[in-house]
């Protein structure tokens, strides 16, 4: 566990090596320091065969790369930064995506990539649609707010149909839930419109049935079904008073 001095240290650290715009921190020392730290950690979680476990010590390992985050999301430039590109990906495996969102934005906005497979819009559609799943499997609230924010940002990025479908499933799953039943359904229809194997077929027909409105029963059927639910001697009462 690192000390207040060490955390102010690094933060510092981090912001100073960050405000080099544009430029690969390999000659940063610090920087340096940072990435042997995050390979011995990487090497750890190699070694984890359960996904479940990796994601328990990740939730161990990320505090200590908190006050580097924190310094170049401060002040950073720009640079492409290993460090904070990983971290971001940690905390959606670790269930943390509000801590994820924290990055999101920085990394949007100066492009920095994890890998050579996915955009950063694209793994962050599909990374963060994935976790809010393994919370909602886990019983686990889900806050919108962070399905509605993911949305947000990467909207118009180049992102798989069908790795975007499962955003919009999960936020209807969530809106749902919260008896937003429209809301709920307008983001079923998306999901379909780009992937028809979606699974949210019986979702939309559930909650279209259950917005329909119910169609207004005419004066007489309503007598004739109020006659029904009489005895027959109070029918009959009844007969005689209209006639009367």
């Amino acid at each position: 566990m690192t000390s207040p001095a060490q955390r102010h240290m690094m933060r510092v650290s981090a912001s100073q090596a960050a405000q080099r715009e544009q430029v690969p921190l390999r000659h940063a020392t610090a920087y340096e320091q940072m990435l042997v730290k995050l390979a011995d950690d990487r090497r750890t979680l190699k070694n984890i065969r359960s996904n479940e476990r990796k994601a328990a010590k990740k939730r161990e390992l990320l505090p200590f790369y908190a006050p580097w985050v924190a310094g170049v999301l401060a002040d950073g430039c720009g640079a492409q930064d290993d460090i904070v590109m990983t971290v971001m990906l940690w905390r959606l495996d670790a269930g943390d995506i509000a801590g994820a969102l924290e990055i999101a934005p920085y990394a949007l906005q100066y492009g920095l990539t994890t890998d050579h497979r996915r955009t950063t819009p694209y793994m962050l559609v599909e990374e963060v649609a994935l976790a809010a799943l393994r919370l909602r499997d886990a019983g686990e609230s889900v806050d919108l707010s962070w399905l509605q924010t993911t949305i947000d940002l990467t909207d118009g990025a180049d992102v798989p149909d069908m790795v975007r479908a499962r955003l919009h499933k999960v936020t209807g799953l969530t809106l749902r839930d919260a008896g937003m039943n429209a809301e709920a359904l307008a983001q079923f229809q998306r999901a379909m419109q780009l992937d028809r194997n979606a699974g949210v077929r019986k979702e939309i027909e559930r909650l279209e049935r259950a917005l329909k409105p119910k169609a207004e029963v005419p004066p007489v059927k309503r007598l004739n079904r109020a006659r029904a639910n009489l005895s027959p001697d109070r029918q009959q009462s009844a007969g005689v008073h209209q006639r009367r």
